[in-house]
C-alpha cells in the first residue's frame, strides 16, 4: 500500500512504465539519460512506496492501481491521486 505522505513522483511512474516494458535499469538510465545509480535509487524508493519486494510484483501493483496498462487491458483514465489512498 502507498502511504499518503509517499506518493509517487511524475519521475517514479515514468521509470513503472518503463520497467513495464522490459527495460533493465542500465537501458532506462540510458532512455531517460540519467545515471544507472540514479535509476537504482528511483527503483528502491519505488519498492519501499508500493511495498513491492520485485518487479513483478511492482507491475501487479501498479496494474491494480491504474498506474500503467497492458495491451489495452485496465487502461482507464484515473486522476493522478486515484489509487493511492487506504483501502
Amino acid at each position: 500500500m502507498v502511504h499518503p505522505r509517499s506518493e509517487l513522483s511524475e519521475r517514479e511512474l515514468e521509470i513503472i512504465e518503463l520497467v513495464a516494458t522490459g527495460l533493465t535499469n542500465l537501458e532506462i538510465a540510458g532512455q531517460l539519460t540519467i545515471s544507472k545509480r540514479t535509476v537504482d535509487n528511483h527503483v528502491s524508493n519505488i519498492f519501499t512506496k508500493t511495498g513491492a519486494k520485485n518487479r513483478v510484483a511492482l507491475l501487479n501493483w501498479a496494474m491494480d492501481h491504474g498506474k500503467i496498462c497492458r495491451d489495452g487491458f485496465n487502461c482507464c483514465a484515473l486522476p493522478p491521486d486515484a489509487g493511492t489512498g487506504p483501502g
